[in-house]
């Protein structure tokens, strides 16, 4: 962005006519250069000339010139097996070729000029010689050369129409390829992005500048120069920078950072200091670079040469951004979800001025997004897209709105008239796990292992104080799991404590010990189990200082995802001691969590197995169902839910009287330090 927020050049009052999207370069490139096809077409038809003249050679060989009398005698004799007449209407003359059998027995061409007349045709039929008349000259010339004169154009075409579409003359690399949004197509604005509400606030005084800029400048403000949108794939990013163009109602151009790179040197740089100049002359605009990765990857990776292709085409967009040829009135938008590997120097202030985190939606932003997108399905009544949102978290804007795609799909093949709660949550499990594989052969002992299972996980999660609700129990098969427990989050949870983390290790040994105690061994299913558990522990050690031996110390910061070159020399820093002693506090956590895991399950045994018997008749169990067995021994119907959640809500009890959970972990010690949210991964 520019210090000054008018531009200095005069501009037309009246805007000029909207124009479908096109290139910058599009004058440039709509026509390829003439001089390239004149070339390619004088060498074709030289090769044309040089075949025709060949074949030409190739008829005239071999062909012996005779006199009247030696032909006349020939077609007495029988010699001649067919003729030629080629007749000139001025003259007279008629040109005659033909095949003749030569005394040695072979055949042999033969041509002559003679007089044509009446009497040479009643001659050649007379005596049983086939006669052909074959056309001029010219319309025999004609036919040799037309088809090399079609190819010769099909091939002009094919060119022409490659360079234009590619824009590849081959005066125009240089071109840029970002293109101008069309002011007459359907507008995106800030009602079509939702969940994203702070993103919005901010790029909004961009937009309140480029409408007024006098509001800013009477203060001494200046408005930045570069917008840096960060944040996972699907989050947003590309159509927070389309609602932007819609809103400000200023030129708006669109290129991701790949147009920039070719095969050959300085290409980029061109195209940069083109687009610039688009730029200006079009300002006050927006320039939107999508994926600027490609093109602004760091250039101190410490290996090799730093002068190629890419390096050139950053230094030139530092330059146009904040150097010595400052664009004024040239606003940058970029968006990226890999900054640890873009360039400090394009980060800095001056450049891209403000950095926008886009981060995941939380439960009211899945909620927000969730209703924007059901605008377009029909919705039944029982369809509660909050419940939906607390189900889906860690989802982004584009995994929710292929959730409401997949059960819109799912409703079409079923017949329905609107999509169902039911559709919604199968929509939701097959986006997380996979679509329901029934026809997976399991036979009976498979499936009871599976129960048993899935229904340690869940025993122990209703069990413990510090879990979430469980919301599902199946033992269908989905992608790869044999069966699954889900969980169903009251909020977004954004910070996790020590007692949460180990309350999680417990449920996740659960299943493991639950078909030991049904089968006296052990089996493969447990093994994603272990995985996050190894991985919850060591990051409770490493990273968390949640380690009472160890303390609040962080291990491992190779752990981290490397940039090629800048870390390969990075090596371990702490000692091989140090590396005993946090494989021990791992050992330990898992353990601790085992041998609760297989006090809780062995003190609820029966409960237990009336777990695994309803799963195995029913195959999937809702949350509240799996409660109530646990809790009361059945499963309430819906009019004793009713007339208990009424009775719950007349009179609720007080926190400090509820019953203690059995097997719950004691609670936290009080402390004064409030731990940063966000710290878990």
């Amino acid at each position: 962005m520019s210090e000054k927020a008018q531009q200095t050049e005069h501009r037309p009052p009246p805007p000029p006519p909207p124009r479908p999207p096109r290139n910058v370069g599009e004058e440039a490139t709509a026509t390829p250069p003439r001089n390239v096809f004149i070339a390619w077409l004088v060498v074709l038809v030289m090769l044309s000339v040089m075949l025709f003249m060949l074949n030409s050679g190739g008829l005239q060989r071999n062909v012996q010139e005779i006199d009247q009398t030696e032909f006349y005698a020939s077609v007495t004799n029988h010699t001649i097996k067919k003729c030629e007449i080629i007749r000139e209407s001025a003259s007279g003359i008629a040109h005659v070729s033909g095949v003749r059998k030569l005394p040695d027995g072979k055949e042999g061409r033969f041509r002559l000029d003679l007089y044509y007349g009446e009497t040479l045709n009643q001659h050649l039929v007379a005596n049983g010689i086939p006669v052909k008349y074959p056309s001029t000259f010219w319309t025999q010339v004609l036919f040799e050369i037309l088809p090399i004169v079609l190819f010769i154009g099909l091939l002009y075409f094919i060119f022409m129409r490659s360079a234009r579409s590619a824009g590849m003359g081959a005066m125009n690399f240089g071109k840029s390829r970002a293109k101008m949004l069309s002011q007459d197509k359907q507008k995106v604005t800030f009602a079509n992005v939702a969940g994203i509400k702070e993103a919005k606030e901010e790029v909004e005084e961009i937009i309140s500048f480029l409408k007024a800029p006098q509001k800013f400048q009477k203060l001494g403000g200046r408005i930045p120069k570069g917008v840096l949108l960060l944040g996972p794939p699907g989050t947003g990013k590309t159509l927070l920078a389309k609602s932007i163009a819609g809103e400000a109602g200023v030129p708006f151009f669109s290129i991701s950072g790949s147009d920039f790179i070719e095969m050959f040197v300085g290409v980029g740089a061109s195209r940069v200091r083109d687009m610039f100049e688009q730029g200006k002359k079009h300002a006050p605009c927006i320039i939107f670079i999508d994926e600027i990765d490609a093109v602004g990857r760091s250039r101190f990776t410490g290996i090799g040469g730093g002068h190629d292709e890419r390096d050139q085409t950053l230094n030139a967009l530092l330059v146009e951004m904040d150097g010595f040829e400052t664009s004024e009135g040239v606003i940058i938008i970029a968006a990226t979800n890999r900054p640890d590997v873009l360039d400090p120097a394009l980060l800095r202030p001056g450049r891209f001025d403000r950095t926008i985190v886009i981060d995941l939606p939380t439960l009211d932003g899945r909620e927000e997004i969730l209703r924007l997108h059901a605008k377009k399905v029909t919705l039944a009544p029982n369809a509660d897209l909050r419940r939906i949102a607390r189900g889906t978290p860690g989802f982004s804007g584009a995994d929710l709105a292929n959730l409401l795609n997949e059960a819109a799909l799912l409703a079409a093949r079923l017949d329905k008239a609107a999509i169902e709660m039911k559709d919604l949550e199968e929509a939701r499990d097959k986006v997380l796990w996979g679509r329901e594989r029934r026809s997976r052969a399991m036979d009976d002992k498979e499936r009871r292992i599976t129960a048993w299972h899935e229904s340690g996980h869940a025993l122990v999660q209703v069990l413990l104080k510090n879990t979430e609700p469980v919301h599902k129990v199946t033992i269908i098969p989905r992608g790869m799991a044999l069966g699954a427990t889900m969980s169903l989050p009251e909020k977004d949870i954004l910070n996790k404590t020590s007692n949460q983390l180990r309350d999680e290790l417990v449920v996740l040994m659960g299943g493991r010990i639950a078909e030991k105690l049904h089968t006296g061994d052990i089996s493969t299913g447990a093994r994603m189990d272990i995985r996050m558990a190894s991985r919850i522990g060591r990051h409770m050690v490493c990273e968390y200082g949640m380690s009472e031996l160890l303390g609040a110390q962080a291990f491992g910061d190779n752990q981290e995802m490397m940039f090629f070159g800048r870390e390969v020399s990075r090596t371990q820093n702490y000692s091989e001691e140090t590396a005993r002693r946090i494989d021990a506090e791992v050992t330990r956590l898992l353990h601790e969590a085992f041998a609760r895991a297989e006090q809780l399950i062995q003190e609820h045994r029966q409960l237990l197995e009336q777990v695994v018997e309803r799963l195995l008749e029913v195959e999937t169990m809702d949350g509240r169902d799996v409660k109530e067995l646990l809790e009361l021994g059945r499963i309430l119907t819906e009019e004793e839910r009713l007339a208990r959640e009424t009775a719950a809500t007349e009179k609720a009890p007080a926190a400090d009287t509820l019953p203690p959970v059995v097997g719950a972990a004691p609670p936290p010690p009080p402390t004064d330090e409030h731990v940063p949210p966000g710290t878990v991964a």
